[in-house]
């Protein structure tokens, strides 16, 4: 029962009706027997600053923060966490006392199914309790060494960030239009990421998927309801090598047809529901300071979809 000594929660977004977050975070809660409700809470981004004063004065806990909202709401917060600032997002936000501090757990989200899929584990990915945030170091011991990232808009940030924590030697980005390709190459020039990021155009891909031991689409084709469309073709998929990992961010159908695509190769794969799982349950870490039942988070979503 919600009431007045009910700590609040929430995921902003403009629209954020779609969001999946309440029904994953309120389930752990519930399981958890603690006193907080998670509510969707649509804002526009031109009320983000009033929003942010209003969420102070009701003593709003935390939110998460989704589209439009992971760039713009960087210049209101007082304290931002490295991997935060490396992505140039914010997905997770905390009250402090001199206002509001942020993290990315998309960067955690994207790593925990891979790190498990390699079969490695990480001792320090932990929340530390006097200062929540994900800049983690993971002592990797096999990780892949060219990753081949498909798209290059704000998903695909976390994703080449994360690659860079996995200590992958070559990071490539591939996209179709060159001007915002070197745009996104360079604005990674102020981080040691750029040492081991290169950027293709889309013609270039036979000659990288065949070197691939890790692929990952970060665009939005092939999910629903355009379910029959892959980035790729069954051509440029044929040269995938067998036993690469495929990763499709996108969590609706499952499996998309690039991971069909993929199996058929036989390359690992992962959807986008564990990154999205992970990523939450990475977040709840922070605003409860304690562990949090990730299966109950996983099954919530999967009864969702």
């Amino acid at each position: 029962m919600i009431t007045g000594k009910t700590k609040l929660l929430g995921v902003i977004g403009h629209p954020v009706e779609h969001s999946l977050s309440p029904a994953m975070h309120n389930a752990a809660i519930a399981h958890l027997g603690l006193d907080y409700v998670y509510l969707p809470l649509p804002v526009k981004p031109e009320d983000l600053a009033v929003a942010l004063q209003g969420f102070a004065a009701i003593g709003l806990v935390g939110f998460n923060a989704t589209i439009p909202h992971k760039q713009a709401i960087l210049p209101f917060l007082s304290e931002v966490s490295p991997v935060a600032q490396a992505v140039g997002a914010v997905n997770t936000v905390w009250r402090i006392d001199e206002g509001w501090a942020g993290t990315n757990t998309d960067v955690e989200g994207f790593l925990a199914p891979l790190l498990e899929k390699s079969k490695v584990k990480s001792q320090e990915s932990k929340v530390e309790t006097d200062s929540p945030n994900t800049n983690y170091q993971l002592p990797i011991t096999n990780y892949p060494q060219t990753a081949v990232i498909l798209g290059n808009g704000g998903a695909a940030r976390a994703v080449v960030a994360g690659c860079s924590q996995l200590g992958c030697a070559e990071i490539c980005v591939v996209g179709r239009n060159e001007v915002k390709l070197q745009e996104f190459y360079t604005s990674w020039s102020n981080s040691q990421v750029q040492a081991n990021l290169q950027v293709y155009t889309w013609d270039k891909l036979p000659d990288l998927i065949a070197r691939a031991d890790l692929l990952v689409n970060t665009t939005p084709i092939g999910m629903y309801p355009h379910v029959n469309r892959s980035p790729l073709s069954l051509s440029e998929m044929a040269v995938l090598k067998q036993g690469a990992i495929a990763y499709d961010l996108i969590y609706t159908p499952r499996p998309t047809l690039f991971l069909q695509q993929a199996q058929q190769q036989g390359a690992r794969t992962i959807d986008g529901l564990e990154m999205l799982v992970q990523q939450g349950a990475a977040a709840l870490k922070i605003w409860l300071q304690q562990p949090v039942p990730v299966e109950i988070m996983r099954q919530a979503l999967q009864q969702q979809l």
